[in-house]
């Protein structure tokens, strides 16, 4: 584990990514996704209160209140259904169009956020993630469906 760090992002054993306090965020894009989805998962990502405030009350504070980072994850295999013991990922946006919603994800928390404190893996890659909870809390966000509570999109925000 790379000291000082709560997460990090290695691509052959070389460190492209790090931060310390903050959220690691798991995004797994669906064949359904769309804008909306994303901007619906950029505002309750960065608001979500997952931390505690100055008097040590938990659930308090969002990574935007305490100014903390996020380092940002796409990930397939969170859209991955068992076919038997195989895995099957016919539901997860193909790559040239996921690549592309991910980078428009990347470019939203950056907009909407700081974007210094936006930070990335290497898409595509096999990326060695270390992530250290603390907690450990480890959140799934899904955005609402048209006239439903939600959809397909998944999330995991890990603090």
């Amino acid at each position: 584990m790379l000291h000082g760090y709560l997460f990090s992002f290695l691509v052959g054993g070389e460190q492209i990514s790090a931060i310390g306090r903050g959220l690691c965020v798991l995004l797994g894009i669906s064949l359904e996704d769309t804008q909306k989805e994303l901007e619906h998962l950029v505002r309750k990502i960065l608001n979500l209160r997952v931390f505690e405030d100055e008097s040590g009350k938990h659930w308090s504070k969002s990574v935007m209140d305490k100014q903390y980072e996020v380092l940002c994850v796409s990930q397939f295999t969170l859209q991955c259904i068992l076919k038997g013991n195989k895995p099957d990922f016919h539901l997860a946006m193909p790559t040239e169009q996921a690549e592309s919603f991910y980078n428009s994800f990347l470019e939203q928390m950056r907009k909407t956020y700081r974007p210094e404190l936006i930070k990335d893996g290497k898409f595509g890659a096999y990326m060695q993630v270390h992530i250290q909870n603390d907690g450990p809390v480890t959140i799934e966000l899904e955005s609402p469906a048209p006239g439903a509570a939600t959809s397909d999109l998944k999330q995991n925000a890990v603090k």
